[in-house]
């Protein structure tokens, strides 16, 4: 079994390598769903030499199959978010410490400790429905963090307490769905020294879509701060990118992305070439790491990633190609 500690303490390429490959030949022999996908596809488990050879399972598995490895009882099930006629996806966790872990471990890489930071969370539709690993991710952060809170639609209160924590002078992190930020800047102004604004996407039908260019311009002059950071997660995986102004996503080390080929689903485009991003995340380990997603981006030599949108259904070739295996 591959542990915790050699999960997030990997430090450089070589060691990411080896334990991906025992991360695959673990699901490939314990998770039922991704055992099948892989004899349709002939590919047996000795086959792969690097992790780039890695069949990835599309993501669409979570909203028809139960991701899984082995008989193990799930700790919590994350859901997707939808309307009620819309298929969720599902991700069955068996072991909440390695979500927890990869939340700590991912924060602490990126913005240090959780002590020195206020969270302001302003996450309305994910907080008004079950099962989202979202508002769990931003509850851990409250919770290590001792101070902050979510805010509904209490717009003034917000404003109110963000006020307090700059005059106090203290650190703060106000991470807040795409729509909602927009709501928040159109009735206040303010002048951030201290405060980090990390959207998470999404306007939910709630706003007209527009580009993250203009998106971050138009909370940067809200909030008066020189940057919007930006976090990338979903139900599927129990880790997150973020980026820090740039929109150019970074990973921790135990995480990967690479682009695939839209025509060719076994296929990977070069760096700064536009495709499929398929992720690797090894603390799915009780799940899958190997997950080919819905979103459009391409990757670049220092790893980074950029996200552009998503496939349109039609356009979803590659993952198309291989949910015709499923059984």
């Amino acid at each position: 079994m591959i542990s915790k500690n050699r999960i997030f303490n990997i430090q450089d390429p070589r060691e990411f390598e080896e334990v991906a490959l025992a991360v695959f030949n673990f699901q490939a022999e314990n998770n039922p769903v991704y055992a099948e996908f892989l004899s349709h596809l002939k590919f047996k488990p000795e086959q792969p030499k690097d992790f780039s050879e890695i069949p990835f399972l599309p993501i669409q598995f979570f909203k028809t199959h139960k991701i899984i490895c082995g008989n193990r009882r799930s700790e919590k099930i994350f859901s997707s978010s939808g309307t009620s006629s819309m298929q969720q996806s599902r991700h069955f966790v068996t072991d909440l410490s390695f979500y927890r872990e990869s939340l700590e471990h991912g924060f602490r890489h990126f913005y240090g400790d959780f002590e020195d930071y206020t969270i302001f969370a302003l996450l309305p539709s994910y907080l008004e429905r079950e099962g989202s690993s979202l508002i769990d991710m931003v509850e851990f952060w409250i919770e290590k963090s001792g101070r902050g809170g979510f805010y509904l639609y209490n717009h003034e209160e917000l404003f109110r307490d963000l006020i307090r924590n700059e005059e106090e002078g203290k650190k703060a992190i106000l991470i807040g769905v795409s729509f909602a930020l927009l709501d928040f800047v159109e009735n206040f102004q303010l002048e951030l020294k201290n405060t980090i604004v990390m959207e998470t996407g999404g306007m939910k039908g709630r706003k007209k879509e527009i580009t993250r260019e203009e998106l971050h311009k138009i909370l940067k002059n809200g909030f008066g701060v020189n940057e919007i950071h930006s976090e990338y997660g979903m139900t599927e995986l129990l880790s997150q990118a973020y980026s820090k102004g740039n929109s150019r996503f970074q990973t921790p080390r135990w995480m990967k992305v690479l682009i695939r080929d839209a025509e060719d689903p076994f296929g990977f485009m070069d760096e700064g070439r536009t495709g499929g991003i398929n992720v690797i995340d090894l603390a799915n380990l009780n799940s899958c790491s190997f997950i080919a997603t819905d979103d459009l981006g391409k990757v670049y030599d220092d790893g980074s990633f950029e996200v552009l949108g998503r496939f349109d259904h039609s356009d979803v070739r590659g993952c198309n190609l291989m949910l015709e295996v499923r059984s």
